[in-house]
């Protein structure tokens, strides 16, 4: 009683396994088990039934199963390993082939019902060797298709080398093969074989957030939890401190409208992994695009007070400034965070930029006195000449398009002329340092000397430097030429 009890429930193990598993390219042993088990049961047609799925599965060992199944065939009759609506159907489809000989004459004979054999004996083996064939012959087809679909992915399969996880990073290769297995996957199988590569494919590839977003991304167009239980176990077993996937998770849920799980996520990475920008500046987006504006500028304030260093206060005061000024029009409190980080990082250029551009945003004739003295300002800073030739060129050209007074104009012009005689002096000697000989260096000096004053009564007041140094002119947003923000994300996966 015990054994016919449990009959059934490992019948739906082995589908449940099958169901699982059945369609990975090395699932045989899986299918040959289960062939193996109805055949011990005496369910012929069970059998069959297997058959036909494996048959257009592709697996490593295709042709092995084709063979065993022309041997089923072959040693079984088939009443017994046909059900029995095919069984019908091929008899049928036999007497219709036979109702005409050769001169048009029609047996006299009926076809009998059902499953019942034929009296005559001839006729019974004639129709069971009919049977056999016309069964071994539709099931061909099936069999040359999935031969062809084999083809296509042997060479993936023989270039997976490691299936098993190894802490050891993968080559290269291995990572591409996977990548564009993934890709044929995906474009030409079924989403069963996709889920199932993915799932081999992050056994060997379990450290690489790459592949655990790509599938969380394929599963968002059939199964949310399936895209959670995705992220869930890609950021809490095996990448619990990679940011990218973090990221996309949390991003997950507040689309799903669960917004609190964002923020845990958000926050538990954060403590985690302490001091990335890219995860503060997250933070701070999802509470003010949930309304939470005095969360978003506690959260960036506390980044600044807490910066390892000034670039990095700095880059945090830049940031606080600009939701202070574009989101909460508060123009007042946006100066005041700049000023407050000039005092502590005077060399970044990013931070006088920043105030430019907010005295920019109101009128400039009324805020002419105000940018002027932010030019001023970031002229008598220790930023690098470079930086501050840039300056100086741009508080020419405001004066020129927006000043009242010429005379502050000409006194601009002197001194970024000034400046120019500096840096191009500073370029002569860094030249020179390295040629070597005194004599070639006395000539360079002659060379240059000498074309820097006629160049010099060239321009007199005629604003041909505009042309000559056109490669300070930079649109006032990218002020990444002095303060590469880059340095503080991490470099994409590769």
């Amino acid at each position: 009683v015990v054994v016919l009890t449990g009959l059934p429930c490992l019948c739906r193990t082995y589908e449940h396994a099958v169901l699982a598993a059945g369609t990975d390219f090395r699932s045989d042993r899986l299918w040959e088990a289960y062939v193996n088990w109805e055949t011990e049961q005496e369910k012929l047609a069970n059998v069959t039934a297997v058959y036909d799925r494996i048959l257009g599965i592709p697996t490593q060992l295709y042709s092995q199963h084709f063979q065993r199944f022309k041997d089923h065939v072959q040693n079984n009759n088939p009443k017994h390993f046909l059900s029995e609506t095919e069984f019908v159907q091929l008899r049928v489809e036999l007497a219709a082939a036979s109702t005409t000989n050769g001169e048009g004459e029609t047996p006299s004979e009926e076809l009998p019902p059902g499953v019942e054999d034929l009296p005559d004996p001839a006729k019974r083996v004639t129709e069971i060797e009919n049977m056999r064939h016309k069964v071994i012959e539709s099931r061909q087809e099936i069999f040359n298709h999935n031969e062809h679909e084999v083809s296509k992915r042997w060479a993936f399969e023989e270039g997976i080398k490691r299936p098993y996880f190894h802490v050891k990073a993968l080559e290269k290769t291995q990572l591409t093969n996977w990548r564009e297995y993934l890709d044929f996957e995906l474009e030409n199988g079924t989403p069963e074989r996709a889920v199932v590569l993915f799932e081999r494919c992050l056994i060997a590839c379990a450290l690489y957030e790459e592949f655990w977003m790509k599938y969380a991304q394929y599963l968002e167009g059939y199964s949310i939890e399936g895209v959670r239980h995705v992220y869930k176990k890609a950021c809490t077993i095996h990448l619990p401190k990679k940011p990218a996937v973090h990221l996309l998770w949390a991003a997950f849920e507040e689309q799903q409208g669960i917004i609190e799980e964002a923020r845990r996520i958000l926050k538990a990475l954060e403590e985690l992994v302490p001091g990335l920008a890219m995860v503060r500046l997250r933070r701070v987006s999802l509470e003010r695009r949930h309304g939470n504006l005095d969360e978003a500028e506690a959260l960036l304030r506390d980044a600044m007070q807490n910066g390892k260093n000034a670039g990095e206060t700095s880059f945090y005061a830049v940031k606080l400034a600009r939701q202070l000024m574009k989101v909460q029009r508060s123009l007042g409190k946006a100066k005041k965070v700049l000023l407050e980080a000039m005092e502590k990082d005077q060399t970044s250029p990013k931070l006088y930029l920043n105030l430019l551009e907010l005295e920019y945003s109101g009128d400039v004739q009324q805020n002419e006195a105000d940018i002027v003295a932010c030019f001023d300002r970031a002229l008598t800073s220790p930023m690098p000449l470079e930086a501050r030739l840039t300056f100086s060129q741009r508080k020419v050209e405001f004066l020129e398009d927006f000043g009242s007074d010429i005379n502050i104009l000409v006194a601009a012009y002197e001194e970024h002329q000034k400046l120019l005689k500096e840096n191009d002096s500073t370029k002569r000697k860094a030249e020179n340092g390295s040629e070597g000989p005194d004599s070639k260096r006395q000539r360079t000096d002659d060379s240059a000397g000498g074309q820097m004053t006629s160049d010099a009564n060239n321009q007199a007041y005629n604003y041909n430097w505009y042309q000559q140094y056109n490669n300070y002119q930079n649109s006032w947003g990218q002020y990444n030429q002095y303060g590469q923000y880059n340095q503080y994300y991490p470099p994409p996966p590769t």
